[in-house]
């Protein structure tokens, strides 16, 4: 099976791709596309004989490449030579840096959420907080992979990012000391007779770690275990073979996800070929605002087959599949959205997410614009998605009862759903015109 790179958000070291075999470009002698590489020569020409500074060839044409392909949407993207090495090491669910998954929004980088365990997450770093300077130069101008690349360094090494953040009237500085990251392919723990499973993104190790997981609890917890939570929350997604194989483990047979292309030719279905290896135990899945790409394909996939209980707030919307496409040794490589892909009812997750079968807040989050998070449909250029009915969106979301404290409610209430219980809680409908 090819291997595709589900990117929903730029990651410090992110998650990266096999090689795919792309068809040759259709219409290459289109008389008007000569026309147009006249235009693009003379300009290249003159820029090279007359900036008030001498500019190498390879600067300009990485600057060229990498504005062409960025503007078409904000996943797809040119990586250089060093920036592609980069990438295919963190495939392997490792990197240097600290640990934050971001977007770029306003020429500003913007925190979609800080990664479990790392030195961005135990330093405070908040989702929403926005990176306005790195080790006190400013980011305006730079790329979101220049940025990033910025923020990568040696375990150890120090950096200091200036922080915008909603509710402080100043920037501050928040110093970080870098560290090797290692997205965990899962971690788990009993919760009573209920097994807890945290997936916090999609890597090579990803389907692996999820099946021992559910063989330790099995063993821990005995006959007496009554289901799982699939903690789906704030993961970014990754690779889609491992999303395929996460779904594949909770489903014994039915399409998992479909990528649709450009062409009909381009069309791929995926469908579930092992068994469960939950032996049909209930699964309830939590999602929020940060469940982006793979995330949401494992979670729509068990959605649409009735096989879990989603539960939380509406997802990311990321739902467009990004193909990696060397360029040539030493020449970097394109990070091309070539397809979107479906749910196993045919519907497009673009720019709208998956709806909770069961919306819960966390807290007032739901009800307060302010503290939504971003989604697909707020960043710029992003690919239009289909209309999700009213009467969905607009669900009564459930939130804590007043004076009820809870560590994680979101958690909570799916324990209490697997044991039959009703939870001590309150529910508003939010307004037609506010995120979810």
């Amino acid at each position: 099976m090819k291997k595709f790179v589900l990117v929903g958000v730029g990651l410090l070291g992110g998650f990266a791709a096999a090689m795919v075999a792309l068809p040759e470009a259709r219409g290459a002698n289109d008389a008007s596309a000569y026309g147009q590489l006249d235009l693009f020569s003379d300009a290249f020409e003159r820029v090279r004989a007359n900036y008030v500074r001498p500019v190498k060839d390879s600067e300009l044409i990485d600057a060229a490449i990498q504005g062409m392909v960025s503007n078409l949407d904000p996943h797809s993207s040119y990586m250089d030579a060093k920036m592609y090495g980069d990438m295919q090491i963190t495939t392997k669910g490792q990197f240097g840096g600290v640990g934050i998954e971001v977007t770029q929004e306003d020429g500003l980088i913007k925190v979609i959420s800080p990664i479990d365990g790392t030195p961005a997450s135990r330093a405070g770093i908040k989702t929403g907080d926005r990176i306005a300077g790195i080790d006190g130069n400013s980011i305006a101008g730079l790329q979101l992979n220049e940025a990033i690349d910025k923020m990568r360094g040696a375990a150890g090494s120090k950096i200091t990012l200036t922080i915008l953040r909603e509710g402080e009237k100043k920037p501050f500085d928040v110093t970080l000391v870098r560290a090797i990251v290692s997205v965990d392919a899962a971690s788990y723990r009993r919760e009573g007779d209920i097994g807890y499973i945290r997936m916090p993104g999609f890597n090579e190790q990803t389907a692996d770690g999820l099946e021992k997981a559910v063989r330790d609890l099995k063993k821990q917890i005995g006959p007496g275990l009554k289901g799982y939570v699939l903690d789906l929350r704030n993961n970014p997604g990754g690779l889609l073979d491992q999303a395929i194989q996460v779904s594949d483990d909770f489903l014994g047979a039915g399409e998992i996800v479909s990528t649709r292309g450009r062409h009909p030719e381009d069309t791929q279905r995926y469908d579930a070929k092992g068994g469960d290896i939950t032996d049909g135990k209930p699964v309830v899945v939590l999602i929020n605002g940060g469940t982006a790409s793979a995330s949401e394909i494992v979670s729509g996939a068990l959605q649409d087959h009735k096989r879990a209980t989603v539960v939380g707030l509406t997802s990311f919307g990321k739902g467009s599949v990004q193909t990696i496409i060397p360029l040539g040794e030493n020449r970097g490589a394109l990070r091309l959205t070539t397809a979107r892909y479906y749910t196993p009812s045919g519907h497009s997750i673009q720019a709208q997410g998956i709806i909770p079968d069961i919306q819960v807040a966390q807290g007032d989050e739901a009800n307060v614009p302010k503290l939504a998070r971003p989604s697909e449909a707020d960043l710029r250029g992003h690919l239009t998605g289909e209309p999700v009915p009213a009467k969905r969106v607009n669900a009564p979301v459930i939130k804590p009862a007043p004076g009820q404290k809870y560590d994680d409610f979101q958690l909570s209430y799916a324990l209490d759903l697997l044991h039959g219980k009703m939870t001590v809680a309150s529910a508003a409908v939010p307004a037609p015109d506010k995120k979810q």
